[in-house]
């Protein structure tokens, strides 16, 4: 049984990753921060970790032959300058923390596998970005992925392969954007955000899980945009959300300075979108389960 050490194994990526890890005879170990979540199953084994205080058990890293790093602050929660450090550090600390010990024990770790976003893509409403482009957005975000990935990267230097999984708009049926998404519609006041023209480059949560499992299976190196093959413009999305739950959109647009009134900093996750391509991970083989929001919307809705 093929053995694989997971961070942030229990969020929501992580929840499904495990189930498909098992489905397909993967064994999994996760570290968690609380002593409360460990399990100790054959298949299924926690390992208690502090980033922050340089904690970590070093039998997490028994038996596996690749980490998948998942573990990171939501960037959902407003971006004071603290909050921000959050993002950053939960990011950095951790990943850090792995390289060091690694450094330190015998192991059999050939692959690393780390969790990225999207973001780090300047907004545009007409350039379909690819995994080649360099370009890189001047947000708070963009800086956050250039670190992430930086930190990844590291891993070359202990003699593994690693990938990076630029990650598009996450959408589930419970948790993440969605959800908090498909609220004002529900009650009736929901309406296009800005614009509406920005893109939202989604993904299926089956289909993120998914894209780390083939990844892992086929211990496939590199940058990856995990997005689907369609992603559409958040006015078009509004209204397909709209029409599937029966709910009218009568309202005008929600005036960008709004958004930013309310939300601060972070409204560009709503004002602004990246228009990105899915056909590197679709030229290696991965089939998407979700290809278009009308068969994602039908499974989530």
């Amino acid at each position: 049984m093929k053995r694989v050490l997971i961070t942030g194994a229990t969020g929501l990526i992580g929840s499904e990753l495990v189930r498909q890890c098992h489905s397909n005879n993967i064994a999994v170990n996760y570290l968690t921060t609380s002593k409360e979540k460990i399990e100790n199953s054959e298949n299924y084994q926690g390992f208690y970790w502090n980033p922050k205080e340089g904690e970590i058990d070093i039998n997490a890293f028994k038996d596996t032959s690749a980490i998948i790093n998942l573990v990171g602050a939501s960037i959902s929660k407003r971006w004071t300058d603290n909050y921000k450090m959050v993002i950053l550090n939960s990011r950095i600390e951790s990943m850090n923390l792995i390289y060091e010990k690694l450094q330190e024990i015998d192991h059999h770790i050939v692959h690393f596998i780390s969790a990225s976003g999207v973001s780090v893509y300047p907004n545009s409403k007409t350039k379909l970005y690819s995994e080649e482009d360099e370009a890189v957005d001047d947000t708070f975000l963009a800086n956050v992925v250039v670190a992430w990935e930086a930190a990844a990267t590291k891993f070359l230097d202990l003699g593994m392969e690693v990938s990076k999984v630029r990650t598009g708009v996450v959408l589930a049926k419970e948790g993440g954007a969605f959800s908090e998404l498909i609220k004002p519609i529900k009650l009736g006041v929901g309406a296009p955000l800005g614009s509406g023209d920005q893109w939202q480059s989604w993904i299926h949560l089956e289909d993120i899980a998914g894209i780390y499992l083939f990844l892992l299976k086929n211990q496939v190196e590199g940058i990856f945009n995990a997005v689907a093959p369609n992603p559409v413009q958040n006015k078009k999305m509004t209204k397909m959300i709209a029409a599937k739950m029966d709910s009218p959109l009568w309202l005008p647009n929600i005036p960008a300075f709004a958004l930013k009134l309310l939300l601060g900093e972070m409204a560009i996750l709503v004002l602004e979108g990246q228009l990105v391509s899915s056909q590197k991970i679709e030229k290696l083989g991965y089939q998407f389960k979700f290809y278009n929001l009308e068969n994602a919307l039908q499974d989530l809705l």
